[in-house]
């Protein structure tokens, strides 16, 4: 008896090899504009790389015009007579470029080549070498470029640091409690750590381990030894005048433990542990929403208790575009002053609460209910009409719709409905009582997993596609919300992006991307495609990536690539550069299949 023969196929490991992450960065590079929105006009600037270089953008959406922010070959050269090191247009690698004064002036950092001494804080006298940064700041107007020599770049603040919005107050935890200090002390611990000069306050008397302040989620017996009488970050939201902040307090002593041994600690493995809770145990984290009065340092337990063994999210206030390249950027509370937005969640995920804390009296108010028989998704409402109604997503009709409630909890209208899905809110036009959206389904013919932008009035009338090209849309409005950038694409097309104003009208091209590297090494676009689910009638969209030097006589392997979980898609549906799972395994000899869930 002789044993079949199955004729073996050796892995291209080459052809996987030609499209690593490392050789794509050299083969295509901007596939997005990136807006850095201004804070006096409706202009915004991007950077956008290709093969022939790096290109600075000014964009003015009013005048329809897009121009280079400055000349890249005028500005190298005036860089190399004080850098002295030789800098070109094509490979001017300037960073952390930001407007200062006004529209007229740039400043940003440029690293040279020569190595500069530097006395390391953490261990005092040992002196360690880094490259020699010079910064500038450069007039477009006048094209003149100034060093600032004596300028000293801002040093990040500690990541354990929350400053209040008025930049005064610090909040931190230490051993299990919380602590605060003044600006002038978070100077000296940026300049030194362990400056013994630095005043700390303690806020709390009564944390203690696993019922505490600053301990993270997961984080086990040997992480806190070492981490002890360290300052840590514990996230807390502040009222936007900086009297106030909220926090939730966790209660895990009754949580049981979860062993683990660290196979790669040194010397030798570990026994770790850490509060885990299981599904089905009855010891469950208990939440505790805590209001803080830090004018008077004084800390209030609020009574939210609605489920037992309850969830509780706080909301931060969205920042504004325009605030984006602004060095303080504080968590402030969703709200006002004297009001705040959270909610509750049961256990089994099928009751929410969007609640209303009131910060004179304490008192909680129900503004909207959510019950289900399945599990409840939730969106951030949006705050409108200085407080007086909000917009609240939900899926109680079975889509993903938008609902307009008052401050009292009364609902006054449904702003969308129909078989289609609204995504989020990206803008809210108060004047025009015009909501921003994206959503997808809507569009027939076409992956109802493409997003668009559509807007529609307060009152659900006149909703109007804006971005209208059958392709997956990631947008970018302004604060004004009169403009938006739209990036688009699919798996098989070039990433594209555009400016259209509020009603859709598209105003400028602005980049496609530069795909003829990637092509030029062999790369080939994945495949859509369609099929019926296991019923016979839901349609499925799936992605097929093939070898690239797919051979149709040929039989292949079949890997169906897939997220272990109900909760989230796994096929893309833009095209992006991150090729490692799926793509690239396919070059090996695989054929990969992508297919979104019934």
């Amino acid at each position: 008896i002789f044993s079949q023969q199955v004729p073996v196929t050796k892995a291209n490991y080459e052809l996987a090899a030609r499209f690593s992450p490392k050789k794509i960065e050299k083969m295509i590079f901007s596939t997005s504009v990136d807006p850095h929105w201004m804070k006096n006009s409706n202009k915004f600037w991007y950077v956008y790389e290709t093969r022939e270089g790096k290109k600075w953008v000014i964009v003015d959406p009013v005048r329809m015009s897009k121009t280079p922010m400055f000349d890249n070959d005028k500005l190298a050269a005036a860089l190399t007579r004080i850098v002295k090191d030789p800098f070109d247009g094509q490979h001017l690698n300037i960073e952390n470029l930001k407007f200062v004064k006004d529209e007229n002036w740039i400043r940003f950092e440029v690293k040279s080549t020569q190595d500069v001494e530097k006395k390391d804080t953490a261990k005092k006298a040992v002196a360690v070498k880094e490259k020699k940064v010079f910064f500038f700041e450069y007039n477009l107007q006048r094209d003149s470029l100034v060093e600032l020599k004596d300028h000293k770049k801002p040093t990040p603040k500690p990541s354990w640091a929350n400053v209040s919005p008025d930049q005064q107050w610090v909040v931190f935890a230490k051993n299990f409690n919380l602590y605060w200090m003044d600006s002038a002390n978070l100077r000296k611990a940026i300049a030194k750590e362990d400056d013994s000069t630095i005043v700390e306050h303690k806020l709390t008397e009564d944390g203690v381990e696993n019922y505490g302040f600053g301990e993270s989620y997961g984080e086990t017996n040997v992480e806190k030894l070492k981490n002890k009488n360290k300052r840590k970050y514990f996230p807390i939201l502040w009222s936007p005048n900086s009297t106030h902040f909220v926090m939730v307090k966790t209660d895990s002593r009754q949580v049981k433990d979860l062993w683990v041994i660290n196979n790669v600690a040194e010397p030798r493995p570990t026994l770790e542990t850490y509060k885990y809770h299981m599904p089905g145990e009855k010891e469950a984290p208990l939440r505790e929403l805590l209001l803080v009065d830090f004018q008077h340092k004084k800390i209030s337990k609020i009574n939210g208790d609605q489920f037992k063994d309850q969830e509780i999210s706080l909301w931060n206030a969205s920042a504004e575009k325009k605030m984006r390249d602004d060095e303080h950027r504080p968590a402030v509370w969703l709200g006002d002053n004297s009001k705040l937005y959270f909610s509750r969640t049961s256990r089994d995920l099928k009751k929410i609460d969007v609640c209303a804390l009131d910060i004179n009296t304490q008192a909680v108010k129900v503004v909207v209910e959510e019950r289900m028989n399945t599990y409840v998704e939730l969106r951030k409402p949006v705050i409108i009409n200085g407080g007086k109604e909000l917009i609240h997503w939900s899926e109680r009709d079975g889509w993903g719709h938008l609902y307009l409630y008052d401050s009292s909890g009364k609902m006054k209208s449904q702003i969308t409905s129909g078989p289609w899905h609204v995504e989020d809110v990206e803008g809210v036009d108060e004047k025009l009582r015009t909501v921003y959206l994206t959503g997808n389904a809507k569009e027939s013919n076409e992956d109802p997993y493409f997003l668009h932008m559509y807007k529609v009035n307060i009152d659900g009338s006149s909703l109007k596609l804006l971005s209208a090209a059958n392709h997956d849309h990631s947008v970018n409005m302004d604060d004004s919300k009169h403009f938006f950038v739209d990036n688009y694409s699919r798996v098989n097309t070039a990433p594209v992006s555009a400016l259209y104003d509020a009603n859709g009208k598209r105003l400028l091209d602005l980049e496609v991307t530069d795909m003829s590297g990637l092509m030029q090494a062999g790369y080939k676009f994945p495949e859509p495609f369609k099929a019926k689910a296991d019923d016979g009638i839901t349609d499925l969209y799936g992605v097929m990536y093939k070898p690239f030097d797919f051979d149709s006589t040929r039989k292949y392997p079949v890997i169906a690539y897939v997220y272990p979980g109900p909760q989230t898609e796994a096929v893309n549906k833009a095209f992006g550069k991150s090729m490692d799972r799926i793509d690239r395994l396919s070059q090996l000899g695989f054929v990969v299949v992508t297919l979104g869930n019934r």
